[in-house]
């Protein structure tokens, strides 16, 4: 059923469209290394309203939220050496650096980035701006499997094969933090978000790899490929005395061997709008780590989604937009697990979402939709919740 849903969308994509590209492929980076020399000012938001919604009479407060606050920063020293960064506050008190990398123009389809950069996997850890994706909150496929917005240290390169139609970037980067004050990072219910080191002090022992493929040559369509390789990091191993075999088979159980690939696709055809997404991470030593840690990282993560969308303003005479859209989406941080740890199926969730996004203007939406959540240890037993957002990208 799955791989049926899956191969249906992916039909859809192989059609021609005549929506512009750029709709695609823009992002808060793309804008600041296409833009004018000197600086370049810009930011986004996302406020939120959210309701959960019970059945056994009792009631809950809602969450209003500034979620997401960003400003960003880019400076076009000439034609081919720029400076990207975006500084992100979340929830009003939180504090971060999405992103601050150095980008030089070595050749028309050759760039050298260095610096915190986003891990080019998926559509949401890209292109990750509020009004860029329908729905109030992000995919949690996007936050369980691939734990956006992930962004890490590293060199790499990127450009664009003009005459294949394709876009490519390969990095270099820190792994996760995996093990660290004698505790894990990683779980059975969160994955891998919690190991992101974000450019925080990060330390390494070996440089992981991340690469993305993209195809653009169908107007409104794009296709990519994504992977990503590597060891998660361990404190273990500062200072660690390699003559001494216990302590070295001590920290070699603190390791998770990381293997990640997903597959993803967008396609704009007038008022038609659908996406996909599949990811699949296969995970080394996680016996040895969960005995290690105590924890119950599974052996392979999972998750994919497809959606649908309909610009329902689209015969009329307006700029605006008003999307009405309908998603599936399906991840499972226990898809597979190594004993002695037992698969817990409430792991395996299911969220069906379905809403409206009215764009005022290009960079400028409000959002509202209701979704129905369940998982596989009582698929009976399900939960709603009503979203509202304001969603703001210039």
């Amino acid at each position: 059923m799955r791989t049926n849903i899956i191969l249906l969308v992916f039909s859809f994509v192989l059609m021609k469209s005549t929506i512009a590209q750029t709709y695609l492929t823009e992002n808060t980076s793309s804008r600041i290394l296409a833009g004018n020399k000197g600086l370049n000012i810009g930011g986004y938001a996302q406020i939120d309203f959210n309701h959960s919604l019970t059945d056994d009479h009792s009631f809950k407060n809602s969450k209003l939220d500034v979620h997401r606050l960003v400003t960003f920063f880019g400076y076009n020293f000439n034609e081919k050496t720029s400076f990207v960064s975006e500084i992100e506050m979340e929830h009003v008190v939180e504090l971060y650096v999405e992103q601050a990398f150095l980008s030089h123009k070595l050749n028309h389809g050759l760039n050298l980035n260095a610096g915190l950069m986003l891990i080019p996997m998926g559509i949401q850890n890209l292109y990750h701006e509020p009004p860029t994706f329908n729905g109030v909150e992000r995919t949690n496929i996007d936050k369980y499997v691939v734990p956006t917005t992930w962004r890490e240290i590293g060199v790499g390169i990127s450009g664009r094969l003009a005459s294949y139609s394709v876009n490519y970037e390969f990095m270099l980067v820190n792994g996760f933090n995996g093990y660290s004050n004698g505790q894990s990072k990683f779980s059975g219910s969160s994955g891998l978000r919690s190991g992101r080191q974000k450019g925080a002090e990060s330390y390494m022992t070996k440089p992981d790899f991340a690469a993305r493929l993209n195809y653009y040559g169908e107007p409104g369509l794009s296709l990519g490929i994504s992977a990503y390789v590597g060891d998660s990091e361990s404190e273990e191993y500062n200072d660690l005395d390699l003559d001494n075999n216990i302590a070295v088979l001590s920290a070699d159980s603190t390791i998770i061997g990381i293997n990640m690939f997903g597959i993803d696709a967008r396609y704009n055809k007038e008022a038609l709008q659908l996406r996909g997404q599949y990811i699949i991470t296969n995970l080394s030593n996680t016996e040895q780590y969960n005995i290690k840690s105590n924890s119950d990282l599974g052996k392979r993560i999972s998750g994919y989604y497809t959606e649908i969308g309909y610009n329902l303003l689209n015969n009329k005479d307006t700029d605006e937009e008003l999307i009405g859209f309908f998603r599936y989406e399906n991840y499972d941080t226990h898809a597979e697990v190594d004993a002695p740890t037992i698969k817990k199926e409430s792991y395996n969730r299911t969220e069906l979402t379905f809403g409206l996004g009215w764009k005022l203007a290009y960079g400028a939406m409000l959002k509202v939709d209701y979704q129905i959540l369940s998982n596989a240890s009582d698929s009976d037993n399900r939960s709603a919740k009503l979203n509202l957002g304001t969603a703001i990208w210039f």
